[in-house]
């Protein structure tokens, strides 16, 4: 039968009258069609999709499954998922892979290795989801994994050196070699400044809409990190894995929450901060996140 008829993933997994899963139902049904919506509103002209576009799109064949991973949105613990469902018995416990192995991008299929003819048959025919996370929260977490912790030494050499060349005056020359004291501060100067958008966004600030493309990938499941547990059950129950497999629970002591992110923000000016906020728009529109009540903006 022509598409209209063809029922949703997430109506046939809900088809029953289970009642416990209605409400999960109704806020992921809701949250597709209000990206549905948002993306009629807020995007202009729809553009083709390139390979190139498909590059965080990770492909299990076994289970039918695409997910697109967002770094600072639990992609640690989705891959090591994938990984399990995808080795055919060699790996049975995600925790037990190291997060070092889950990265190595030849440990998952990309969609962007495939052939045109393979990536739109799986496009139509697979069960596709993402994560997403509030937008300065997730903004905040890639701060300061990337620039507060002592080990992340590849990354202050790439991002750190410059970060500090073009936005601190009078640098010490030391802070210019290592890049290890990047403040938040200049780490938002930098992600405003137009010299950084015309240059590669790193994946960690990358805005969502750019890294997933949900307006022209028609995802079944938009999860949120703010609940990311019953989520990730949707996910594997649609998957038909949830008697396999379990997703991680997180036992993090410091996440990055609202509270810490408006900490965060005290100190940059209403100027940046709308600088800021007019950069990540799209993700806040899309993904139905409401203006952090932090902001002084107005």
């Amino acid at each position: 039968p022509a598409g209209k008829s063809r029922r949703t993933p997430l109506q046939t997994l809900y088809n029953g009258d289970q009642s416990e899963m209605l409400t999960a139902q109704r806020s992921l049904q809701g949250r597709r069609e209000l990206l549905e919506q948002a993306c009629l509103s807020h995007t202009k002209k729809r553009r083709v999709l390139s390979p190139s576009d498909l590059k965080h799109l990770i492909v299990d064949d076994k289970h039918s499954l695409i997910y697109c991973y967002v770094p600072k949105v639990a992609c640690t613990n989705w891959k090591r998922v994938l990984m399990v469902l995808s080795s055919d018995g060699l790996y049975t416990d995600p925790l037990s892979i190291p997060a070092s192995e889950a990265h190595v991008p030849a440990n998952l299929r990309r969609m962007s290795d495939l052939s045109v003819s393979e990536i739109n048959q799986r496009l139509r025919s697979y069960l596709k989801f993402l994560f997403v996370r509030e937008p300065f929260e997730r903004l905040v977490s890639a701060y300061r994994n990337k620039f507060t912790r002592s080990y992340n030494t590849a990354f202050h050499k790439r991002y750190g050196t410059k970060i500090i060349h073009r936005h601190r005056p009078n640098p010490q020359p030391e802070a210019l070699e290592k890049g290890n004291d990047v403040s938040f501060l200049e780490f938002v100067q930098y992600l405003v400044d137009p010299r950084t958008q015309r240059e590669d966004f790193n994946e960690h600030w990358e805005r969502v809409h750019s890294l997933c493309h949900p307006c022209l990938i028609h995802y079944d499941v938009v999860g949120k990190y703010e609940t990311l547990e019953p989520d990730a059950q949707a996910v594997l129950k649609l998957a038909g894995v949830d008697q396999t497999i379990q997703f991680p629970t997180s036992h993090k002591s410091t996440r990055t929450d609202g509270n810490m992110a408006a900490g965060f923000f005290q100190d940059i000016s209403p100027f940046y901060q709308k600088k800021l906020f007019n950069l990540y728009r799209m993700d806040y529109l899309l993904f139905n996140y409401s203006t952090p009540g932090y902001l002084r903006t107005r």
